[in-house]
This record gives C-alpha cells, structure tokens and sequence, in this order.
C-alpha cells in the first residue's frame, strides 16, 4: 500500500472520526457547525462536485428544466464510483430545493439523481471510453428522471402514471438534450481534473 493510499484510508477512518467526536466534546452547543465544517473540508471534492451542481441549477433556474445538474452527477459517478455518484445526486436534489421549494417531490428527486449516479459508476469504464455512450447515457438520464419523479406527479395529482409521463414528454425531452449539452461543455475538463487529482493523491 503506497503512503497516499495511507493517508487517504487515515483521513476516512482516523481523522474524520476524530473530528465528529472531539467537535461534539469541545463545541457543544455548536457542534453541529464543527462537524459539518469538517466533514466538509475532508470531502471537499464529493462537496465541490456537488456545489457545482446546486450553483449550476440555481444559476438556470431562468431557464426551466435546462440543468446542468445530471451532468455532475453522472461525472461524479464515473470519476469516483457508483456510491459517491448517488451521493452527489441526492444531496444535489436536496440541497437545491432549500432555493426551489422543498415539498414531497424532494426525495424522488433525490433517489432519481442518485440512482443516475450510481450507473454512472457501474458503466464508468464504457462512458469513459467512448464519449457517443456517454451522450447517449446523458440523454437516457434525463428519460429515467422523468421515470422516477413522475411516481410522484402521479400519486399527487392523481392521473395514471402513463398519462404523467405522456404529458411530460416535451419536458423530458429538454431534459435529455440538456445532459448532452452540458456533458459536451463539462465531461472532459472536469473529468480529466478529477483524474489528475485521484492519481496525485491516490483516492
């Protein structure tokens, strides 16, 4: 085991710990802040991917349903796995909606972001070989969204789940080539930023 190997395995089972704990003993009533300010500086690639993503969705909140959000998660999925892809998709839903209106919606979001990224990371050796799988994969993220959130739109408004997904269609469809734009424009530079980062520091 090399010693970057070490020091990554130290943060995650020593130093990460350690903060919990002596931030909840020394700050105690602020140690909410301690601890989340911690966690976060030692996350701070899984917290800048999804930053990105929650900024990227605020900043085209002019423009409906035109996100770059799947995009990050999707590059999150492959750069670091299945697991940290889902979690940069839940929490991209999540966080977000403390701008755009948390409501019962909120957790299929975040399960539909996060089931994108987890197959990111299960099919990252195909998207990172061939860009026309990754587009492809882009645009049948943005049908799975669709997919998984319209359980709700069903549910709540109570029409059939065919119908929800009928009258979605135009808006899956700016989904979808949405994805493929902002992977045009993102995956490469980001995507090869992570590499570097993973390799220098052997995460």
């Amino acid at each position: 085991m090399n010693k970057r190997k070490i020091l990554s395995r130290v943060l995650l089972c020593v130093v990460l710990p350690a903060c919990v704990v002596g931030g909840t003993l020394l700050f105690r009533e602020r140690a909410a802040v301690w601890v989340t300010l911690c966690v976060a500086v030692l996350s701070v690639l899984l917290a800048a991917l999804t930053a990105l993503s929650v900024a990227g969705r605020v900043l085209f909140g002019v423009l409906p349903f035109f996100k770059p959000v799947t995009a990050f998660v999707i590059i999150a999925g492959i750069a670091f796995g299945g697991e940290a892809g889902f979690l940069t998709g839940s929490l991209s839903a999540v966080l977000s909606n403390f701008y755009f209106g948390q409501g019962p919606w909120t957790p299929f979001q975040m399960l539909a972001w996060g089931v994108i990224g987890l197959l990111a990371g299960i099919f990252a050796k195909g998207l990172k070989k061939s860009r026309f799988l990754l587009y492809g994969f882009g645009a049948l993220s943005g049908v799975l969204f669709s997919l998984l959130v319209d359980v709700w739109t069903a549910l709540w408004t109570g029409i059939s789940y065919v119908a929800a997904l009928l009258s979605a269609l135009p808006i899956t469809a700016v989904y979808a080539v949405s994805n493929v734009v902002f992977l045009l424009v993102l995956a490469r530079p980001i995507g090869e930023m992570l590499e570097r980062v993973k390799t220098k520091y052997g995460l």
